[in-house]
C-alpha cells in the first residue's frame, strides 16, 4: 500500500484511498479504488473546489471511517473562504461521503464542488503488477446519467455489473468528463451563509454481478455507528493478558482483533447458513481462502473460536466433490481461494474454486480437533464427521499417501506452481537456487498430515464410535513419522530438508518449514530441540523473526517472497512449536521479536518483512508488496500470547 493511503475495510468490501480522500485509479503493488467482489466499482473519486485541487490541511485518516480537512487554495493575506470536512465510511457493497463546508467568513459564500467519477469495474487479477493481459471480447462500459447522479454499467455476454452515484442535494449538473471513458463530472453551487455551514452527502453502491443489492446506507457516521456494534462484542471481550507479559503484547493483540474484526467476510456452511470467515488480507485476498482461514483461525481459537466455527463450516461447505483438472478439484479436497470475479466467471484465471493446496486439507482436520478439545463442543465435529472422513480419503487417494507415503503436489501450469504456504515459483529450491520438480513433498504438509491422522483418530474413537477406523490412522501416523525421520533428515547439516523432489532427493535448502515441525510434533523429541536451537542462530532469525531462508545460501535474498523474508504467521507456528517442546528462552526470543516489529507499524504487524537483521537497521525494513491488513499476520499476536501462556496443543 502506498504510505499515504488510507485503507476501510467491512464485510468484503474496501476503499484504498489518498491523502485528500481521492482516487485515481493505480494499478500495480498500490491500486486505489472502491473494490466488492474482487472487482474494482470506482476507480476515479477526484474533487475540485472553485476550480481547483484543494488543500489539504489534515490528510485522510481513520479505522472505521476516513476524515480529511480540504480548503480552496489560499494565503496569509487572503485565507481560504471556507473550509471542507470530509468524512468517508464503507459498508457491504457501499461508500458513503459526506462534505459538510464551514463559511470562514461574515458574508455569505458560494462554494463551487466539482466531483469526477468513474468506474472500470477492472478484475483484481488486471490491476496486479505481472503485466498480464485478459481479452475480453464484447465488453462495454456505459454511464447513464439521473437527477441524483450517474450509474455506470459494465455488460460482457450475461456478466453485469455496476456502480451508482447518487447526491444529496441533487447535482446542479452532470456532464461528460473525458471523451476516452465513462467519467463523468458533478457539479454544485453551494450557498454558506455568513459563518454558517452546508453538507453534501453522497452514496456509492456497488452492485456486483451475481450478489444480492447491498443494504441501503445513511451517512458515514451511521454507518460507522452500525460497525463498532457490530463488532464490540468481537473486539471488547477481553483478553487473558499476564500481568508480565512484556511490553506491546497487550497493543498487538488489541489491534489484531480490530484487523480480524474487519476482515471477516460473509460465506456459507454445508446446510446454507450464513457465517463470517477471516478473508486472507487487502488488498488482493479479500476473500475465504483454505490455509490462510485455518492458521487464522487456529491462532485466534483460544480467544476467538467463532472464527474456526465459521472457517470450518465454509470449507466444509465448499470441499471438493467432483474431479476438475481444470481448477484441481478432488473428492475431498479442501478448497484453497475462491473468487467471485470476472476473470474468474469465464475461466480466464482457475481461481473461482480453486483447490491448489496440498497443506489446507490435513489443517482443515488439525482444526476440527483443535476446535473441539478447545471449546469442549463435539456437535462440530459429530455433524462434520463426513467432510472430515472424505478429508482423510483424499489425503491417502490423492494427496499421495497410498502412493508414495508423502502428502505431494505437481505443479500447476495454470495456477499455482507450488502448492504449500511458500507457494510463489521458485520457493521450494535447492541449496543453489534451482526449483525442485515434482511430485514434490514439502517437509511442513507431512507434519501436517501426521497431526491431522493422529488428532482424526481421536475424534473416531471418542466420538464417532469407529474405534477400528482410529487404529489404522493411528498406524498410518506411525508410519509416516518414521519414514519422514529417515528420508527428510540431513545428517550433515543435521536438520530436516525442505520437501523431497519428485527423483526422491532432499531439497537441501535450509528453511523455515523445519519449525512447523515442532508444532505438529512429527520431529522426535531430541531432534525437535536440535531444529529449535538452530533456528535461532543469527542466519535464520534477523533480531526481529525468523528468515523464511538462513541467509548465507546462494538462493537467499532479504527482499524475495519466500527466499529470505521474515512472515510473523510462519514465526507464530515456529513460536508454537518451540513452546511445545519446552524451548522456553527461544519461544521469548522470537515473541519479543515479533511484538518490537510491531511497535514499529503501529502494533500492527505486515505480512511479511524483509529479511535484513536487526543489527545493521534498527526498524524492521518493509517489504514492498505486503498486505495491510492482513489476517494470520493479525493473529499472530494471538499466537504469541497462547505461546506465552503456556497454552499450546
Amino acid at each position: 500500500m502506498n504510505g499515504t493511503d488510507t485503507t476501510l475495510v467491512r464485510a468484503g468490501t474496501f476503499a484504498v484511498l489518498g491523502a485528500d480522500g481521492g482516487v485515481r485509479g493505480r494499478r500495480g503493488t498500490s491500486p486505489d479504488g472502491l473494490f466488492h467482489r474482487d472487482a474494482r466499482h470506482l476507480s476515479r473519486w477526484t474533487l475540485t473546489v472553485d476550480g481547483t485541487a484543494p488543500d489539504v490541511l489534515v490528510p485522510s485518516g481513520g479505522e472505521t471511517s476516513a476524515l480529511c480537512v480540504l480548503t480552496p487554495p489560499g494565503t496569509r493575506d487572503e485565507p481560504a473562504a471556507y473550509t471542507v470536512f470530509r468524512e468517508q465510511a464503507v459498508a457491504a457493497g457501499v461508500l458513503t461521503e459526506s462534505l459538510r463546508l464551514v463559511n470562514n467568513r461574515p458574508a455569505p459564500v458560494t462554494a463551487v464542488l466539482s466531483l469526477t467519477a468513474d468506474a472500470d469495474f477492472a478484475d483484481q487479477f488486471e490491476l496486479r503488477s505481472d503485466k498480464r493481459r485478459y481479452e475480453k471480447d464484447g465488453a462495454r462500459h456505459t454511464a447513464r446519467v439521473h437527477a441524483d447522479g450517474v450509474t455506470f454499467t459494465y455488460e460482457r455476454g450475461d456478466w453485469v455489473s455496476r456502480t451508482a452515484v447518487c447526491a444529496t442535494p441533487a447535482p446542479a449538473a452532470v456532464r461528460p468528463a473525458g471523451v476516452q471513458d465513462t467519467a463523468h463530472q458533478l457539479d454544485w453551487h453551494l450557498e454558506l451563509p455568513a459563518h454558517g455551514a452546508a453538507e453534501l452527502l453522497l452514496t456509492v453502491t456497488a452492485y456486483a454481478h451475481g450478489a444480492p443489492s447491498p443494504a441501503l446506507v445513511g451517512t458515514p457516521s451511521e454507518a460507522v455507528a452500525e460497525q463498532t456494534a457490530d463488532t464490540s462484542a468481537f473486539t471488547d471481550a477481553a483478553l487473558p493478558v499476564p500481568p508480565d507479559a512484556p511490553d506491546g503484547l497487550a497493543a498487538a493483540c488489541a489491534r489484531g482483533l480490530r484487523d480480524l474484526a474487519a476482515l471477516r467476510v460473509p460465506a456459507t456452511g454445508p446446510d446454507g447458513e450464513h457465517v463470517r470467515v477471516p478473508a486472507a488480507g487487502i488488498p488482493w485476498f479479500l476473500t475465504l481462502f483454505g490455509r490462510d482461514s485455518l492458521f487464522t483461525s487456529l491462532f485466534a481459537l483460544p480467544y476467538r473460536p467463532e472464527l474456526a466455527e465459521g472457517t470450518l463450516l465454509a470449507l466444509a461447505a465448499t470441499q471438493g466433490t467432483v474431479y476438475d483438472t481444470g481448477r484441481g478439484e478432488q473428492p475431498g479436497r479442501i478448497v484453497h481461494e475462491i473468487r467471485h470475479g470476472e476473470l474468474a466467471r469465464f475461466r480466464q484465471v482457475p481461481y473461482g474454486r480453486y483447490y491448489g493446496s496440498v497443506d489446507a486439507t490435513p489443517l482443515f482436520l488439525v482444526l476440527l480437533d483443535s476446535y473441539t478439545r478447545a471449546t469442549g463442543d463435539h456437535t462440530l465435529a459429530t455433524r462434520l464427521e463426513p467432510q472430515a472422513r472424505a478429508a482423510v480419503d483424499w489425503m491417502f487417494r490423492d494427496g499421495g499417501l497410498d502412493d508414495g507415503g508423502y502428502l505431494v503436489y505437481s505443479p500447476d501450469p495454470r495456477g499455482l506452481v507450488n502448492q504449500n504456504w511458500k507457494d510463489s515459483e521458485g520457493a521450494i529450491c535447492f541449496l543453489d537456487g534451482t526449483q525442485a520438480e515434482g511430485p514434490i513433498a514439502v517437509a511442513e504438509a507431512q507434519g501436517y498430515a501426521y497431526d491431522a491422522l493422529v488428532r482424526t483418530a481421536r475424534a473416531a474413537r471418542s466420538l464417532w464410535g469407529d474405534a477400528a477406523y482410529a487404529d489404522r490412522l493411528d498406524g498410518a501416523a506411525a508410519d509416516l513419522r518414521e519414514r519422514f525421520l529417515r528420508d527428510f533428515w540431513m545428517t550433515g547439516p543435521d536438520f530436516p530438508a525442505l520437501a523431497l523432489d519428485g527423483r526422491g532427493r532432499q531439497v537441501d535448502s535450509l528453511a523455515s518449514d523445519a519449525g512447523h515441525l515442532l508444532w505438529s510434533g512429527i520431529l522426535d523429541g531430541p531432534r525437535a530441540q536440535r531444529v529449535g536451537r538452530r533456528l535461532l542462530e543469527p542466519d535464520f532469525f534477523s533480531g526481529w523473526a525468523i528468515r523464511t531462508l538462513a541467509s548465507g545460501q546462494p538462493a537467499y535474498h532479504p527482499l524475495s517472497y519466500h527466499r529470505g523474508t521474515s512472515w510473523p504467521h510462519d514465526n507464530a507456528v515456529v513460536l508454537l512449536g518451540l513452546a511445545r517442546c519446552g524451548l522456553d528462552h527461544e519461544a521469548r526470543t522470537v515473541a519479543l521479536g515479533l511484538l518490537e516489529a510491531s511497535a514499529h507499524h503501529g502494533h500492527r504487524l505486515p505480512e511479511v518483512m524483509a529479511g535484513y537483521s536487526r543489527d545493521r537497521h534498527p526498524r524492521p525494513v518493509p517489504y514492498p508488496h505486503s498486505c495491510s491488513p492482513q489476517a494470520w499476520a493479525a493473529a499472530t499476536p494471538l499466537a504469541v500470547l497462547t505461546a506465552l501462556r503456556g497454552l499450546t496443543d
